[in-house]
């Protein structure tokens, strides 16, 4: 059972790949410990980690599911159940679920009584390779999305594909755009072997595949290395936002309900590389080769923009931005990347004109 150690400047953790239903892992809090989880997932796989937790007292709070309810509404939910059932410093929340809910025990987790430790229970694909790792976590608002949070390590997370069998295809495809995002930007032997990925059409054959398990794991490494070098994304980091840039927009005029975050950023990837061709650092060829994988995996890069100079105008909430200079993450063939301060309104909004067409 692989274990990769995360160290940043403030704490490390481990990150236990695959077998933590099946085996004897057990989470210990010194003192309570409460389980934050959505309908779905509580209701096929609360009964299995309730006993994997040894505490004085176990709560569970279930929020609603969606990406519409990562608000600051929900946050108040946790930490109601928190202060009613008494938690202290020394307890110790968990996310049971996928990326809402990581990002959301992170958040909670990280203002309770000014910080108490959390540990993730990944049960998605997207989650376990990116929104798990990090320690960033945050709330969507009205203004856009994660504009709200902070950053605050897990004490550990635990990651079993087993939890993906019931996913639907629609969820494990989102999950692949987060996937080839991190291998488009730091590692193309890796996004040479997500190419011959079993498609996830056959749900069954792309979960048994021998190639699945180390592509999770490989994501994670690259995603270690570099929230060691940069925690708290004042460099390397933001390559891992990679699409997000456009995705965010996407997901905000949509109101978080057309679609995945995933699929949203597959959308996003295909924007950033218009942007890159026109700029010159991402071929044809290439650009070609990423397109047909995110066909490949059933991501669908069509988007119709109705308000160019509105969408325009949006880019200026993006984290990344400062001093009212605009950046993005744009790859530089596949297996590098640049982040890029220095383009210019017109050339963006002629990258936004192909899809507005």
């Amino acid at each position: 059972m692989p274990t990769l150690t995360i160290q940043t400047l403030s704490t490390s953790y481990p990150v236990v790949i695959d077998e933590f239903l099946h085996n004897d892992t057990c989470i210990i809090s010194q003192s309570k410990a409460l389980i934050v989880s959505n309908p779905k997932v509580a209701g096929l796989y609360l009964h299995k980690v309730l006993p994997k937790i040894q505490a004085q007292e176990v709560f569970v709070c279930i929020v609603p599911d969606g990406e519409e309810h990562k608000n600051m509404q929900s946050i108040e939910q946790i930490l109601q159940c928190a202060f009613a059932n008494r938690l202290d410093r020394k307890s110790l929340m968990i996310a049971l679920g996928g990326g809402v809910i990581s990002d959301m025990v992170g958040f909670a987790s990280g203002i309770f009584e000014r910080g108490i430790s959390y540990v993730s229970i990944p049960t998605t694909l997207l989650a376990q390779v990116d929104a798990s790792v990090g320690g960033k976590c945050g709330v969507n608002n009205a203004y856009g999305k994660n504009l709200i949070g902070l950053f605050h390590q897990p004490s550990a997370v635990y990651i079993d594909k087993e939890f993906l069998r019931t996913l639907s295809t629609r969820e494990i495809k989102a999950g692949l755009a987060e996937v080839l995002k991190i291998f488009v930007c730091f590692d193309e032997q890796a996004f040479t072997k997500l190419e011959m990925l079993e498609s996830p059409e056959s749900k069954d054959a792309f979960l048994d595949s021998s190639a699945l398990l180390p592509l999770i794991q490989r994501s994670i490494e690259i995603k270690a290395k570099v929230v060691e070098q940069d925690e708290r994304e004042s460099g390397i980091r933001a390559a891992l936002n990679y699409g997000h840039t456009f995705a965010h927009i996407i997901e905000m005029q949509t109101h978080y309900k057309r679609f995945l975050h995933g699929q949203a950023v597959a959308i996003g990837i295909a924007m950033a590389n218009t942007l890159a061709q026109q700029l010159g650092s991402l071929s044809a060829a290439e650009s070609k080769r990423i397109s047909t994988l995110l066909a490949r995996f059933g991501l669908d890069e069509s988007y119709h923009i109705d308000d160019i100079e509105a969408f325009y105008q949006a880019f200026f909430l993006d984290k990344k931005s400062h001093s009212n200079k605009l950046c993005f993450i744009l790859p530089e063939g596949i297996g590098g990347f640049s982040l890029r301060d220095d383009i210019s309104k017109e050339q963006i909004i002629a990258c936004l004109q192909h899809y507005a067409r």
